[in-house]
């Protein structure tokens, strides 16, 4: 799977994840959590580490400095959601906010930096970015819960 088709995938699933949370309650409701905050991990692990690097242009520089503030306020809001109880209000109050802004994200990502991306890279440099993409996913999945990384990663945004 390319790069690009690999981020979309992942975003497909993250927006899933969004609307199954939003419709149940108790120890489901934590146990959802979990998996969307070790998806959007991992999502943003990748990103950082080896798509941005590797399509850091001229014409989408700005886009990747917007996109690791981004990460940086996603982050966040994860790491104050790891603290509070799936019951408690403000814990819906923010997955709403997580949910805008992730799927925001992603839209800007899709529509804006997408679209560049396939100018400067070969179908076969999407492929090989891609399967080294797929590979730390794996690794990051195997380390068990990569969400646990998050609260070290809220002081600044990932560097370009």
């Amino acid at each position: 799977m390319n790069a690009l088709e690999l981020l979309k995938e992942q975003h497909d699933e993250v927006e899933q994840m969004f609307e199954k949370i939003e419709n149940v309650t108790g120890p489901r409701k934590k146990a959802l959590f979990e998996k969307l905050a070790d998806a959007l991990a991992v999502h943003a692990t990748i990103e950082e580490k080896h798509f941005y690097p590797s399509v850091k242009a001229e014409q989408t520089e700005e886009l990747l400095r917007e996109a690791v503030e981004e990460h940086l306020s996603v982050k966040r809001l994860i790491a104050d959601s790891m603290k509070c109880d799936p019951e408690d209000e403000q814990f819906d109050a923010k997955i709403a906010v997580l949910k805008e802004q992730v799927l925001e994200h992603a839209k800007e990502e899709e529509k804006e930096l997408f679209p560049k991306v396939r100018k400067l890279l070969s179908r076969d440099e999407l492929d090989d970015l891609g399967m080294v993409m797929e590979d730390m996913v794996k690794d990051l999945q195997g380390m068990g819960a990569p969400r646990m990384q998050v609260p070290s990663e809220t002081g600044a945004p990932a560097p370009l």
